[in-house]
């Protein structure tokens, strides 16, 4: 698939991967590195090898489109992710699924736990699993821990669709794709949900595809 050699140092992995030009390639489901899960972060590429895996990073997150995306999706097992999601939703979305703009960011070895007991329960789709969307239900808050890219700390409550972002990028880094949470049987295709289940809830989609929501 493209993708450094698996018996190489991660720095010397890293270098091979970043000689190419343009967006890295988006590794999918099946492929090993997406359930392996992967190592802390604690300076394996150093400072510049870093700023430019993270480049890399937005750079392939933004061509794809997508909110997020973990090390792992591009076939690196390092404990870091971006996230970005300029929210271009209509005020009902906005409010049903509480998502609100995110600048850049990086997560480095993150971590996350319910921060209360509600969940909320929406489709959700991945760049490692094209064409598909699932409904997924989540804790509707999390406490985000970890580091950014400068090393300094991370300790946050997140909440709405910033706090699924989180959790979906962070399940990645522990070799969990967003499948393995999902209602089965609210598996669509791209197409379906945006023909029949665009709504700013999954309610319609829960009583015609036989799923409970939380």
């Amino acid at each position: 698939m493209g993708t450094p050699s698996d018996r190489a140092p991660l720095a010397e992995r890293v270098e091979e991967l970043l000689a190419g030009d343009g967006p890295l390639t988006v590794v999918a489901a099946g492929d090993p590195v997406l359930r392996r899960g992967t190592e802390p972060y604690d300076g394996q590429l150093g400072p510049a090898l870093l700023a430019r895996f993270v480049e890399a990073l937005r750079v392939t997150m933004r061509a794809a489109p997508g909110v997020g995306l973990a090390a792992p999706q591009v076939g690196v097992e390092l404990r870091i992710a971006v996230i970005e999601d300029p929210a271009p939703v209509p005020e009902e979305v906005r409010l049903a699924r509480g998502r609100v703009p995110q600048p850049f960011r990086v997560l480095v070895n993150p971590a996350y736990a319910p921060a209360g007991e509600a969940r909320a329960a929406f489709f959700e789709g991945c760049l490692s699993v094209p064409g598909w969307q699932a409904v997924v239900a989540r804790p509707a808050a999390v406490r985000l821990t970890g580091q950014d890219e400068r090393g300094r700390a991370l300790d946050e409550v997140v909440t709405g669709w910033p706090a699924r972002i989180v959790q979906h990028e962070t399940d990645h880094l522990d070799g969990v794709l967003y499948l393995d949470r999902a209602e089965p049987r609210s598996l669509s295709s791209h197409q379906a949900v945006a023909e029949r289940w665009a709504q700013p809830t999954p309610q319609e989609a829960a009583r015609a595809l036989g799923f409970e929501l939380p």
